[in-house]
């Protein structure tokens, strides 16, 4: 007889019937425990809107104190509702690969805001809360039951205002702090960002009145569509900071507004002297000219808290020259675009040539610009050559003659 050689066989697990009758339990379930999160919310979220309406709506301040506890307490387990949401649920969904592409993106998010945890707490509690505000909301507005987004939507903006407004706080007051290069780059892309993010989606749902941040709004939204270049990232990033000086004075304050703004006309100089495409120069020169004449209205003319006297005894000098500028256009005056140019060009190079060689390049486009506005004359570059003798500690020239004695 022959004997058969038996040997240990290896199954693969994830192929094995019951492992696969696991994964279809999983994906059964699932839609289960969404609906019951999904109930849990909508309890939790009528809960936290009747306290909110409670407290807006209590003119006796003796009582007030007591709801807005009671708020708190109501706004704490909604959001703990929506966080149990992700853990239990979303996750279990991606993980079984029974998850929306929006469900994939949300958890991604969830993750970047849990990585703020292990650097700047303050920051992961405030990302957080907002995160999943913005998640509930994007589940009320699928909902499309009209009275439940009207009722949902005052709130949400309540709570999204106050949270951007302690973000730009919080990035303001880091900003004072001793950072490198790079840490103080990206605490100005995380203002920027968060201005453009409240912009984005939630003053849209305001009632806009104000007749000058409607039309920066409006300007504001021709950069929401299509591809930008760098000039067109930069002229963004001064609308938005034009619009802060409307709606957050007061969590960005003017140091910190200060700062962006310099450092916005630092990026455009650089640009300016960095490209070699002459189309997009001129866009970043006539950028400059723009964001200098904001930097000088909306900021410096409202300053009151001057480093040094001489400084503020320059800038009342330069806003003399805007003034009269000003008015002799009212007047009728005659190449006016020339003069403010060559204004504004003279008063930047004045702060610029205070730090030597470190920004000849952009003096130096200066410089070309004026010769050809008329402001200024260029000299030939020449030499002579001869032998010279020292008088007097100064160093004259002698023409060579023939036949001199030595």
């Amino acid at each position: 007889m022959e004997a058969r050689e038996k040997s240990l066989r290896i199954y693969d697990t994830k192929k094995t019937f019951f492992s696969k009758l696991s994964s279809t339990f999983s994906k059964i379930l699932t839609p289960t425990k969404t609906g019951i999160n999904n109930l849990l919310i909508s309890i939790k979220r009528t809960g936290v809107l009747k306290s909110y309406n409670q407290c807006n709506e209590c003119k006796d301040d003796s009582k007030k104190e007591a709801l807005e506890s009671k708020y708190e307490e109501a706004y704490s387990l909604y959001l703990d509702s929506i966080d149990q949401l992700v853990i239990d649920t979303i996750y279990k969904r991606v993980k079984v690969d029974a998850a929306s592409e929006f469900e994939k993106d949300a958890l991604s998010k969830y993750y970047n805001v849990i990585r703020l945890k292990e650097n700047d707490e303050f920051e992961y509690k405030l990302r957080k809360q907002k995160y999943l505000l913005e998640l509930d909301y994007n589940n009320v507005l699928e909902s499309k039951k009209h009275k439940t987004i009207s009722n949902y939507e005052e709130f949400y903006m309540c709570e999204m205002e106050k949270i951007s407004k302690r973000l730009l706080k919080h990035y303001s007051m880091k900003l004072t702090e001793r950072l490198t290069p790079a840490q103080k780059d990206e605490m100005y892309d995380k203002i920027f960002d968060t201005l453009e993010d409240y912009i984005t989606n939630v003053l849209p749902l305001r009632k806009l009145t104000d007749v000058e941040l409607i039309k920066q709004c409006s300007l504001f939204e021709t950069y929401e569509v299509g591809k930008l270049d760098q000039v067109d990232m930069l002229d963004k990033r001064m609308i938005l900071l034009g619009i802060s000086r409307k709606l957050f004075v007061h969590s960005i304050p003017l140091v910190t507004a200060e700062k962006c703004y310099v450092k916005l006309m630092k990026d455009v100089r650089n640009l300016i002297v960095d490209t070699k495409i002459p189309r997009k120069r001129e866009n970043a020169y006539q950028l400059l000219l723009r964001l200098f004449e904001q930097y000088n209205n909306k900021l410096l003319a409202v300053k009151i808290y001057w480093d040094k006297p001489e400084q503020k005894s320059e800038y009342m000098k330069f806003a003399e020259k805007c003034k009269a500028l000003q008015t002799a256009r009212e007047q009728g005056m005659k190449d006016y675009d020339i003069k403010k140019q060559i204004l504004y060009i003279r008063e930047d190079m004045k702060m610029l040539e205070k730090y030597n060689d470190k920004y000849y390049r952009i003096l130096q486009f200066y410089r070309n610009r004026l010769v050809n506005l008329g402001d200024m004359r260029a000299v030939k570059n020449s030499c002579r050559t001869g032998n010279f003798i020292l008088v007097q500690d100064r160093r004259v020239r002698k023409e060579v003659q023939d036949g001199a004695a030595s």
